[in-house]
């Protein structure tokens, strides 16, 4: 498994690609640190679907494309170059919003496993796009930051959400009103990041993960994915209607029959997803 690096010319885009049963979705900005421009934030959200949609794919990883010399950033948030033209009032600001929140929902919404691979910077909207992930693993050098207050501008409620859910009300309020950047060592105390790894370590310790992912259930990850989703959500009727069907399914599903044969057999289960 190789981490993914970007051209020399930067092509200010989201790439999918897969590589067997792991799907990527790779932020392509290097020259502005990963920055994501309004058309990268659609992009970002199509490409998602597109990886949910393709039934071979059994965890997907984000992450930030690299340097030519293999350096890089998860994303330094969104391309503040461009909000004169496309952020700079009440109501142009409701439309960006609206394509970032698109860009988390989707995230949060795809059926497979999701992991966030954060090395270098990632800040404001880059956060929420790790944060809008399932998992998140980063290098030892990674740096975050929620900078509204530095700009004036505001978050919003729906990409907060997903930070109070991680860290809670009281470490998300100082980061909000701060501004400061935290090293990875301190996001792994808090609750931002799972695992820390030294730099050269970070991507076999991807593989080591999303191969034990890949290993189990697609059908139970994805009932289980809905059932902490209602739960976050203060079992919405909806959302508890969706997450037992979800379950319902796993019984019924030759996954679960593989499993329990392979448990009596004493044999590693294969599993397919149906």
């Amino acid at each position: 498994m190789i981490a993914p690096s970007s051209p020399q010319s930067a092509r200010a885009t989201v790439q999918p690609h897969k590589e067997g049963t792991l799907g990527w979705l790779v932020i392509d900005n290097p020259s502005r640190r990963n920055a994501l421009n309004l058309t990268m934030w659609t992009q970002l959200a199509q490409a998602a679907q597109q990886l949910d949609q393709d039934s071979s794919i059994r965890a997907v990883v984000v992450c930030g494309a690299a340097d030519p010399d293999g350096a890089g950033d998860f994303s330094a948030g969104a391309d503040i170059s461009e909000f004169e033209a496309t952020r700079s009032s009440a109501d142009s600001a409701k439309a960006y919003d609206a394509a970032n929140l698109a860009a988390f929902a989707a995230l949060r919404s795809l059926s497979k496993p999701t992991v966030a691979l954060i090395r270098g910077n990632c800040l404001g909207g880059g956060l929420g796009l790790a944060l809008a992930c399932d998992i998140r693993i980063a290098a030892s050098t990674a740096r975050f930051c929620l900078p509204p207050a530095k700009l004036g501008l505001a978050y919003p409620v729906e990409a907060i959400a997903d930070v109070v859910a991680a860290i809670g009300p009281a470490w998300t309020k100082r980061l909000i009103f701060t501004g400061e950047r935290i090293d990875a060592a301190r996001a792994l105390q808090i609750g931002l990041v799972q695992d820390v790894h030294p730099e050269a370590d970070l991507v076999d310790a991807l593989a080591a993960l999303t191969n034990q992912i890949i290993a189990n259930a697609p059908l139970s990850q994805a009932a289980g994915k809905l059932a902490v989703a209602a739960s976050l959500a203060g079992t919405s009727p909806e959302l508890l209607a969706t997450a037992h069907s979800a379950a319902r399914a796993c019984y019924e599903s030759r996954d679960f029959a593989e499993g329990r044969t392979a448990f009596l057999q004493k044999r590693k289960p294969d599993f397919n997803g149906d």
